[in-house]
């Protein structure tokens, strides 16, 4: 890509590539990419919310009391964590369209430390004791689980047959392993524009390769506001 990056050789303003003619027919070009690309996201996530759709339709009774073991306030927490890091986000495209650099950097830095703090909480405390109680589908599925949970949770859970626990937990796994998946590619992205920020890359000049990512951030944290219902709020 560098390769075919413009420069006052071929004519074209600083930051401009030399298959667009002017920063315009760039931007409307980066404009179109990112929601042709959400749009295939879009087609992405919605067989695997299809599928629990299904399979929740099936077996509804099990999936509700399943979902119990999942900690509705850690869950609730992280949604506030991603709506605060909409918001930074949304300000760090305002203060980009100012050209108030400073700003524009603190509010992508924060943006990416509630990423960050979406994923330990994931990882370290919703996760990993679920990998203590060997409840990760596979060979080594453990159900229903002997201890670590409240009495009259365990209770619900003795009669959920072992297929319809697993069945629930691969699909929890799989979607919100795919989330954070695209969590850290956010991330990724939002710090690679603020580097080139810090550096003075002419292609970042512009807000809209910042805008670009914030639609990103933000379809991602839509994602998510469609499962914290779906596998936390689960009504019966």
């Amino acid at each position: 890509m560098s390769t075919t990056m413009a420069n006052s050789d071929h004519g074209h303003a600083d930051g401009v590539f030399h298959q667009y003619e002017n920063i315009d027919q760039q931007n409307e070009s980066y404009i179109v990419g990112m929601w042709t690309f959400l749009v295939t996201e879009v087609m992405f996530f919605g067989p695997l919310f299809f599928t629990y759709i299904l399979y929740r339709w099936q077996y509804q009774e099990y999936f509700w009391r399943t979902h119990q073991l999942l900690d509705i306030k850690l869950g609730g927490i992280n949604t506030m964590i991603l709506l605060a890091s909409s918001f930074s986000m949304a300000m760090g495209v305002h203060y980009a369209q100012k050209k108030d650099t400073k700003r524009q950097l603190g509010m992508m830095g924060f943006t990416v430390l509630c990423g960050a703090a979406f994923l330990a909480i994931k990882l370290a405390l919703e996760w990993a004791p679920k990998f203590q109680h060997h409840m990760i589908p596979g060979p080594q599925f453990t159900w229903p689980p002997h201890d670590g949970y409240d009495q009259s949770i365990l209770a619900l859970l003795h009669d959920v047959p072992r297929g319809a626990a697993e069945m629930y937990f691969s699909i929890y796994f799989g979607i919100t392993g795919l989330h954070g998946i695209h969590v850290v590619v956010g991330m990724l992205c939002i710090a690679i524009i603020m580097f080139m920020k810090v550096r003075k890359f002419p292609q970042v000049e512009s807000y809209i390769p910042t805008e670009m990512v914030g639609l990103y951030w933000h379809f991602v944290d839509l994602v998510w506001i469609f499962l914290y219902p779906l596998f936390y709020l689960m009504p019966r």
